[in-house]
């Protein structure tokens, strides 16, 4: 149980130092500080994130008292999950993944308040619920055991195919995979969205296919049957689609939205971070826009200190993580 005092404890050898610079490396360095307790390393994380994360649930809720609280309940659940956590998954995908089923609650509690007034349903559990449909918890747990190394090993070719068409400011093909996998477009309307020939956004789409499979078999020599992966998946447009938004792939580093916003970037760039942004309509990283473009100077009121000292008490409740 880790042990929190009323005011921070003390620097640790390991905390006494400045912690490093690149973002992920931040985030381990609050992360294990804060798994020993550290307050200020809470109230660090806090800092870094609450803007993005609060722009990204009002974006969805409007109402203040409920984006105050969607919010309040991430980092709540980030410290109940923290034994949890896997420091090599990037943080904040996992604060967003936890903020958005955080609103989606909230809009469904809108959404069945009408029927909860005088409306309570007491008939029992339903029967669809009850249902028994042959899978043991053993099949269960393997083959989400399966989905899980499969959605690993597709993320890391989806992650080197799109740094190799970076690299070869193939910003153009980007926007037609974001289209036709982030958005789910077919070939003619990704063809209309991007005033381009149909035949030319089916020969993005076949050449990214072919480029994913090589990687794939390249993978499967290095690593053997831990890099299994079934060819089908490929083909089939949902799963690429489902795994490019959990991971977020296309997702813009906040150094790069700061400079679109500073109107630095190349044409280039700026044409292709105004796409992502407008057409594309990352959430994510319309949040993050929003937390930059935000100058406001925080008052007295700070959301910041509000939500530390409303949540801090968690801490000393989390498990010691190993």
């Amino acid at each position: 149980m880790l042990n929190v005092m009323a005011t921070p404890p003390a620097s640790s050898p390991d905390s006494a130092h400045a912690p490093p610079e690149a973002p992920a490396d931040v985030d381990r360095f609050l992360v294990r500080e804060i798994r020993r307790g550290d307050q200020r390393a809470w109230k660090q994380l806090i800092d870094r994130y609450h803007g993005r994360l609060a722009a990204f649930a009002r974006a969805r809720l409007g109402s203040t008292h409920e984006v105050d609280d969607a919010v309040q309940e991430t980092f709540v659940g980030f410290l109940t999950s923290l034994p949890h956590f896997d420091e090599t998954r990037p943080l904040e995908t996992y604060l967003f993944s936890i903020l958005r089923y955080k609103v989606a609650e909230a809009l469904t509690r809108r959404k069945r308040a009408p029927l909860a007034r005088g409306m309570e349903d007491d008939s029992g559990p339903d029967a669809a619920m009850l249902a028994v449909d042959g899978e043991t918890p053993s099949s269960a747990a393997a083959a989400r055991e399966v989905d899980r190394r499969q959605e690993q090993v597709l993320s890391q070719v989806l992650r080197r195919l799109i740094g190799e068409l970076r690299e070869r400011d193939k910003l153009e093909d980007i926007r037609v995979l974001e289209l036709l996998f982030f958005l789910g477009l077919r070939n003619k309307e990704a063809a209309d969205r991007l005033s381009r020939d149909e035949k030319a956004i089916a020969g993005v789409k076949f050449r990214a296919v072919q480029r994913l499979s090589s990687l794939i078999d390249e993978m499967r020599a290095e690593l053997g049957p831990e890099a299994a992966l079934d060819r089908a998946s490929l083909s089939a447009d949902v799963t690429v689609a489902n795994v490019w938004r959990r991971q977020r792939l296309t997702c813009l580093k906040r150094s790069t939205l700061g400079a679109f916003l500073l109107g630095v970037l190349d044409e280039a760039w700026e044409g292709y971070v105004r796409f992502h942004l407008d057409v594309v309509a990352c959430p994510f990283c319309r949040a993050n826009r929003d937390d930059l473009a935000d100058d406001v100077t925080p008052a007295a009121g700070d959301p910041t200190e509000q939500l530390f000292q409303s949540s801090v008490g968690f801490l000393s409740r989390a498990p010691s993580h190993g």
